[in-house]
């Protein structure tokens, strides 16, 4: 919100990668029959064999970042040129021109599409190609792009771009005949990608660093890619990214395997000029506007308005977290204290169109994105930030990892993992049920007035063994309360479904907050995934 420091920028994300990607997604499939494919096609998109050539290698980058965090920070130079003055009408006048793909081919399994500079991205990216061992730059100039309308006539033909914004991959995702876009860089260190038959949503981050502590929040960018020329009908590309902050540089391998569910082997290699007070490790951006739990707020026709509705944590044990999303009345976090989790990340569980009603955004195309640590991570806390919003071009909802190992200047923190974007199931343990839907209201009998004050929770808890068992099974909800008290607790199975529905009405002081946890035993083991859940009392 204005006025608290590092958080302006999270919340206006969306409104620069929303309008992006729906655009992207219509403009950038690029048929394989297309003139687009033919080996003439693509221009000569590097700098010409032996000229700028430089050795380039994983270790070869992780050094020069670690030389580059023994010297002050410079901050990264506004270039000018025709497209400085370019306002947001300008900018969505301006496409690259998918004839001009590099890597296009018979053989390619992926192309190359770039970002103009202007409007938000005055400052340049560079890019490079990367082949034997090799590096050498990727160039681009306005013959690469279409302008139309009003910017045409102010381009000037065959000047050459002194950088990009940043770039997009393509592949054949959701048709063998058709190159989709599959992950887009575009602005400071932000990228998102796309499972099949997803719609954009949700994005990541390279690093957070003291993201709503109540001061300046560091935004890191990836300053330059390496992207290695990948081999004829390659399933997956490999790119290379450079990190730069005041605090901060890194080194960054990304291999990205298109699919079903997408996944991107991330290894993070970080050097600190100097101290900071928290950094977050693999962060995500998500936008939570309402659902059945606070729709009665918004006067809206649809019945749920988000991009992510949850927080799934799998724990190192075994256990399972689901925590719902919230709009909050007011800035709100949460730390969930974990050793070596096996996973983490923000979903979009219901893939129900009844359930959003949105012929244009298609909510239920959103992908959910899950972090799964390669290696031990050690102690620390998946630490979740919410944003009061009335807006669902806003990103509200921040998630990411944050150690207890604090970084030490002039030292390497390496930290690898895997990030799968997709339609994910819901929970890869079929014997344990999951949280189906959470929903919230005022409290008491229904029709009637409510007298205390309380607000009613129903949790619904689906699949498992749970589903198998008869309505009068001895199972029980373990239900747990903080800065509030259970005025009525209730456990059911609806008939003729396949799940069980825990009612309770909460009673707190106006201002609480009221912190509600429940999962659901029997047998002799739990049942059910745990519901975790932060109320705000009016």
């Amino acid at each position: 919100m204005p006025g608290q420091p590092g958080l302006s920028v999270i919340i206006h994300r969306r409104s620069v990668l929303g309008l992006l990607g729906s655009a992207a997604l219509l403009q950038c499939s690029t048929s394989l029959s297309s003139a687009a494919w033919a080996d003439t096609a693509a221009p000569a998109a590097v700098a010409p064999e032996g000229v700028n050539a430089e050795p380039f290698s994983f270790d070869i980058l992780t050094a020069a970042m670690q030389q580059r965090a023994t010297t002050p920070h410079q901050a990264p130079t506004k270039v000018e040129g025709f497209f400085s003055s370019f306002t947001y009408d300008d900018y969505q006048a301006v496409q690259f021109n998918p004839e001009r793909a590099r890597w296009a081919g018979p053989k390619a399994g992926f192309n190359v599409q770039a970002f103009h500079l202007g409007w938000l991205f005055a400052e340049p990216v560079l890019t490079y190609e990367v082949k034997g061992g090799t590096a050498r730059p990727m160039m681009f100039s306005t013959d690469d792009f279409r302008y139309y309308d009003r910017v045409a006539a102010r381009v000037p033909k065959h000047e050459p771009l002194p950088g990009v914004a940043g770039f997009r991959l393509n592949a054949p995702l959701n048709r063998a005949d058709l190159f989709d876009e599959v992950v887009a860089f575009l602005g400071a260190s932000y990228f998102r990608a796309l499972g099949r038959d997803n719609a954009y949503g949700l994005s990541a981050r390279g690093l957070a660093i003291n993201t709503g502590l109540g001061k300046p929040e560091e935004f890191p960018r990836f300053s330059k890619f390496w992207l290695e020329t990948p081999a004829p009908f390659a399933r997956e590309v490999v790119v290379y990214a450079a990190l730069e902050s005041e605090s901060c540089t890194g080194a960054y391998r990304f291999v990205i395997r298109p699919g079903a569910d997408t996944e991107m082997d991330v290894t993070a290699r970080l050097f600190f000029r100097n101290t900071v007070d928290q950094i977050g490790i693999a962060p995500l951006t998500s936008m939570f506007l309402f659902s059945e739990k606070n729709r009665a707020t918004f006067d809206d026709y649809r019945p749920n308005v988000h991009d992510s509705d949850g927080l799934a944590i799998y724990r190192g044990d075994g256990d399972h977290i689901w925590r719902p999303l919230n709009n909050p009345p007011r800035l709100s976090e949460s730390y969930f204290a974990e050793t070596s989790p096996q996973a983490f990340g923000l979903m979009q569980r219901d893939r129900n169109f009844e359930s959003y009603q949105d012929a244009g955004a298609h909510y239920e195309r959103r992908p959910s994105l899950l972090v799964e640590p390669l290696g031990d991570w050690g102690k620390g806390a998946v630490r979740l930030v919410e944003i009061p919003s009335d807006l669902e071009v806003n990103d509200n909802i921040v998630a990411f990892w944050v150690p207890d190992a604090k970084p030490v200047p002039g030292t390497m923190m390496e930290f690898a993992y895997r990030l799968r974007w997709g339609a994910l199931a819901a929970d890869p343990f079929a014997d344990i049920a999951f949280v189906k839907e959470t929903r919230a209201g005022v409290g008491g009998v229904s029709g009637v007035e409510n007298s205390d004050g309380t607000r009613k929770f129903v949790v619904d808890f689906e699949g498992g063994l749970l589903a198998t068992l008869p309505a009068d099974a001895e199972v029980k909800a373990v239900v747990t309360i903080a800065g509030g008290e259970i005025a009525h607790q209730a456990l059911s199975e609806i008939p003729g479904t396949d799940f069980w529905r825990l009612v309770l009405d909460i009673s707190a002081a106006p201002g609480s907050t009221v912190e509600l946890g429940a999962h659901i035993t029997g047998y002799g083991r739990k049942l059910s995934e745990n519901w975790l859940y932060q109320w705000v009392s009016a």
